[in-house]
């Protein structure tokens, strides 16, 4: 029987970190040490393994994605049946999904870390990696867009977060839950999502989109200053389901006038509201304003996606586009 192809990405993150001459984490393996320090990977499938980066996620820039969806388009392209990203934990929920809106198709696509360095007692990075390749090479994975893997539960790139700063259980999804685990060495799927409209990679980056988290008793004054920062777009993350102090509201609506303005709440899980609270602030008072509802992304991937949206020209006012973007959500 013939072994699936698979295109193993690494982009650097705590998997690949061993001390350095301070003492501390630093990226060092490349994917070729991380596969060699899996032999099993042999039995799963045909392996590829490129180093793209080697940086802790937080220096990872949005181009560099953009990068690594060209790299897995390429890969899909030559005949590779999956791939699997390799990277630090801190963005790995803003990777998988640019990754999801980028990458066409019904080929799998499987982000994975670790959240222990590849020298402490206990290291995940390679359970996670074998978890990950087993999912990248399952057929039942096929049309589900970008998965995550990590501690064997396989999450959706649209619902999954990071929830613990050092546990290897650290990732939940939020009002859904995991899509399936991988057990006895095979990924169960007990869920599946739809897979959504992939936006072109080769459009190029975004313009710099903000993000603002509400909190008690900000007024609002920052809003005004947010265009002649250079910022094309913003998202606010309301209260709730989606709301700001009635003083704070004018500003909104006069941002909205100048940027396109998308309403994600500060809650972990749960959608934006459209039409129940109409008081001022409320949700249905922003939305009148010229706010767009980001329905039930949260402020983080409401920003990628507001970015990538935003990627061709907006005459001003115009929040039709912004609308479309956000449709498939709510």
């Amino acid at each position: 029987m013939t072994k699936p192809r698979l295109l193993i990405l690494s982009l650097g993150g705590t998997i690949t970190m061993l001390p350095g001459d301070a003492g501390g984490l630093t990226p060092t393996l490349g994917a070729s040490d991380l596969v060699a320090s899996v032999p099993a990977l042999a039995e799963v499938a045909e392996i590829e393994a490129r180093s793209l980066f080697r940086l802790p996620s937080p220096s990872l820039a949005i181009a560099d994605v953009l990068e690594v969806a060209r790299g897995v388009e390429a890969g899909f392209a030559s005949g590779t049946d999956g791939a699997v990203v390799i990277q630090g934990t801190d963005t790995i929920e803003e990777t998988a999904f640019l990754l999801d809106l980028l990458v066409a198709g019904d080929k799998p696509v499987v982000v994975v870390g670790a959240m222990r360095g590849a020298d402490a007692p206990g290291a995940d990075g390679p359970a996670n990696l074998l978890a990950a390749a087993r999912v990248a090479a399952c057929p039942d994975a096929r049309g589900q867009g970008t998965l995550v893997v990590l501690n064997y539960d396989i999450h959706a790139a649209r619902f999954v977060q990071k929830s613990h700063t050092t546990l290897p259980s650290a990732f939940d999804s939020p009002g859904c839950g995991p899509l399936g685990v991988v057990a006895e060495g095979r990924p169960r799927f007990h869920a599946r999502v739809s897979r959504l409209p992939a936006w072109p990679a080769g459009d190029g980056a975004p313009p710099p989109v903000a993000l603002i988290k509400w909190a008690m008793g900000d007024d609002g004054r920052m809003l005004a200053a947010l265009p002649d920062l250079g910022y094309r777009g913003v998202v606010i993350e309301g209260m709730g389901a989606g709301h700001v102090p009635a003083g704070a509201a004018p500003a909104v609506g006069a941002l909205a006038a100048r940027l396109p303005v998308v309403l994600a709440s500060r809650v972990i899980a749960g959608p934006v509201f459209t039409r129940t609270y109409a008081y001022p602030g409320s949700e249905v008072d922003l939305l009148q304003r010229g706010a767009v509802p980001a329905g039930m992304l949260s402020g983080l991937k409401a920003r990628l996606l507001l970015g990538l949206a935003l990627r061709r020209p907006l005459p001003p006012g115009e929040v039709g586009a912004v609308q479309a973007a956000f449709g498939p959500y709510q």
